[in-house]
């Protein structure tokens, strides 16, 4: 943690300095892997930000897992690690977002485009959400806090038996059912 600590400072510092937007690679490296399991980390590919804030590949991984930087256009700090399954998934959800379209309608177009066989959606994978808060003292991201996301295009509450909305703080529930979608959420409670 400590090339972390040195990393987020010389960020805040080039910041405040430059008024610079887009964090500096070494910086988005390190955060973007919070959101992995710690022991996929080192391998994981790693996808960012470039300075003219188009999204690229910062790191090839060798394992299967695929972690996204921080977005420097959004409000807070959120990284994310998914298993590369949903590469195609993820990859078209970007390409639609830039072309202009909203949340609505780059659901309903992938919805279309799965159930045409034109975008491959695994039958099974898991996304990884991590926010957090970064602390310009101490150069770490304080208050790390993961949920879970584990795609089951289709499924639903009968074929499951997973309530659509959580039945206890951190229980599981399905969100999106019977969609190309559809997804247990895991919330687990905030410490």
């Amino acid at each position: 943690m400590k090339n972390l600590t040195s990393l987020t400072s010389l960020f805040f510092i080039l910041l405040s300095c430059t008024g610079q937007e887009i964090p500096n690679k070494g910086y988005q490296l390190e955060t973007a892997v919070l959101a992995a399991p710690e022991h996929q980390r080192a391998e994981a590919t790693v996808m960012g930000f470039n300075q003219e804030g188009e999204m690229v590949k910062l790191k090839e991984g060798t394992n299967d897992f695929i972690c996204i930087a921080d977005d420097p256009n959004k409000e807070g700090f959120s990284v994310a690690a998914y298993h590369k399954s949903l590469e195609p998934f993820m990859a078209r959800g970007r390409e639609l977002k830039a072309q202009g379209l909203d949340f609505k309608q780059v659901f309903d177009k992938r919805e279309e485009e799965v159930k045409a066989g034109s975008l491959e959606m695994p039958d099974k994978a898991t996304l990884y959400v991590t926010t957090g808060e970064p602390n310009e003292e101490t150069g770490e991201i304080d208050n790390l806090y993961t949920r879970y996301v584990i795609y089951i295009p289709y499924a639903t509450e009968e074929s499951t038996g997973m309530p659509l909305s959580p039945p206890a703080p951190g229980a599981p529930w399905i969100m999106d059912p019977g969609t190309h979608r559809a997804h247990i959420m895991i919330n687990p409670p905030k410490k």
